[in-house]
């Protein structure tokens, strides 16, 4: 496996991003625009980059009061399960002891049994379920959440 290094997320990046959105339809759908914002550090994002500068994952969160909400997370198909999601959910958990965060959540589909299992590994437990949330395809979403210390 090659080794990468977790950094934010900068504008050069959206392109790259968007491609691994691209590879990823379970995730949300985002438009560079939204990217942008991220860059322009309207809200938190990291980029996992290989030693070659590749991208090769990416998560994007906010602060919502006293709590953790990731918004959008995914890893390159090719590389899944060789510890780039845990090294960025690392760096967005880093961030938030940042202003002492007590509760992380977030959204996944409902048929994401991946994203669930990594979840459960993660100490995330559902909470909840928010009906036909995600568009192409129309599906629930499974409310996930983690006490934080």
């Amino acid at each position: 496996m090659t080794s990468f290094q977790v950094r934010p997320i900068e504008h050069r990046d959206i392109e790259d991003v968007q491609s691994i959105q691209a590879a990823s339809p379970e995730i949300a759908r985002w438009t560079y625009w939204d990217y942008d914002r991220v860059a322009r550090g309207e809200m938190a994002g990291w980029v996992a980059e290989n030693n070659a500068g590749e991208l090769s994952g990416f998560i994007v969160a906010r602060r919502v009061a006293m709590d953790l909400e990731i918004l959008n997370f995914a890893v390159r198909p090719v590389v899944r399960k060789h510890g780039v999601g845990g090294a960025l959910l690392d760096e967005v958990l880093r961030w938030a002891k940042t202003f002492e965060a007590q509760q992380a959540f977030l959204e996944v589909r409902s048929s994401n049994l991946d994203a669930l299992r990594f979840y459960e590994h993660h100490s995330f437990k559902v909470t909840g379920r928010r009906l036909r949330y995600y568009t192409e395809p129309i599906e629930d979403a499974l409310v996930l959440s983690s006490t934080l210390s």
